[in-house]
């Protein structure tokens, strides 16, 4: 950085210096477990010479904070995947379910919402489509901040939900599904041809909340790729022109994602084919009656407290997924 021409290229200059920014963290964050270490081995240390069990609860509290931490720097060692340090973009629909699915894909909505707050990541809500009485038809929304894809790309697939539903009068249990896509923002070309015979694009007035532009205008876009039936909109954009640049830009990345699927059923000699969104496919359950628990079906982790998990504490099935693919990846090799 202190040499005359580093920002000469003002893009590969932005590139290292957030880098920089990363690695500077990370050693910061090393500095800090250690210096946490020492403090736990000083405290065990002084209740056992003065045999004060009252230090128990404050040991125990620093403990879970210095494994917390620990658990936070394991899982991002894991991230080794070429896209892993990108952008993601999330796209939940709901499935099977009616009124209560939509409920369900808003409250999804909420918990990654809610983890990306807790990560300090900054959310952009590209598409959203309300539900008919409650919740959400479908968002599309990207996720901005470091390994952000790499993280995330653990909830691709179907979500159950199992509850008393709020808008049943019998209150009856309930089962609801919904769809979760993870796609990285990919921040080089990508190379992918899309002819202008392939595509319909489609212009309405945006929905929703939003500035002034909204309703008033049509500057929403639906672009429809005919060869594959891949549907993108985008209204969150001021300008028809913009929302069709990253509506384009997301149909690149779904295409790109398709032939790497492709590619990966291939190389794996299995048929790929295309999943209904309710029973039999979810890769995660909530149940929030008769108890409570939410359980991955991948990798077996499962937590007794669903509120917390709804209300964004999903590293603990990150983790548990990143250690799965790991050894899934191993076992092929």
């Amino acid at each position: 950085m202190e040499e005359p021409n580093f920002w000469d290229n003002p893009e590969e200059a932005q590139k290292q210096t957030k880098e920089l920014g990363s690695l500077k963290d990370d050693r910061e964050v090393y500095r800090k477990l250690v210096s946490a270490k020492e403090d736990i081995e000083t405290m065990i240390e002084m209740g056992e010479e003065e045999d004060d069990e009252s230090l128990v609860p404050e040991v125990r509290a620093m403990l879970d904070e210095f494994i917390e931490t620990l658990d936070g720097i394991r899982m991002k060692t894991l991230l080794s995947e070429e896209f892993d340090n990108c952008n993601a973009i999330i796209r939940l629909q709901s499935g099977a379910g009616g009124t209560e699915a939509m409920d369900w894909c808003g409250m999804l909505y909420r918990m990654y919402t809610r983890w990306a707050e807790r990560k300090n990541f900054k959310i952009e809500v590209l598409d959203y489509q309300e539900g008919d009485e409650a919740g959400i038809k479908s968002v599309l929304f990207q996720v901005n901040g470091e390994n952000a894809y790499g993280y995330l790309k653990s909830e691709k697939g179907v979500h159950r939900l199992v509850r008393i539903s709020p808008f049943n009068a019998q209150a009856k249990r309930q089962t609801s599904f919904c769809q979760c896509d993870v796609m990285p923002e990919i921040d080089k070309e990508i190379n992918i041809e899309i002819r202008d015979e392939d595509i319909r694009v489609d212009t309405y007035r945006s929905s929703g909340a939003g500035g002034q532009h909204i309703n008033k205008t049509s500057s929403a876009i639906r672009i429809t790729h005919l060869p594959t039936g891949i549907v993108v909109t985008c209204q969150n954009e001021r300008s028809q022109f913009q929302n069709k640049d990253k509506a384009m830009q997301v149909l690149k990345m779904e295409l790109y994602e398709l032939e790497r699927e492709k590619q990966a059923e291939k190389e794996a000699g299995i048929r790929g084919e295309k999943t209904d969104i309710a029973w039999g496919h979810q890769i995660r359950s909530y149940v929030l009656q008769p108890y409570t628990m939410v359980k991955d079906l991948r990798t077996n982790e499962e937590r007794g407290q669903a509120d917390r998990v709804l209300d964004g504490d999903l590293d603990p099935f990150i983790n548990a997924y990143l250690k799965w693919l790991a050894l899934q990846k191993k076992q092929t090799e």
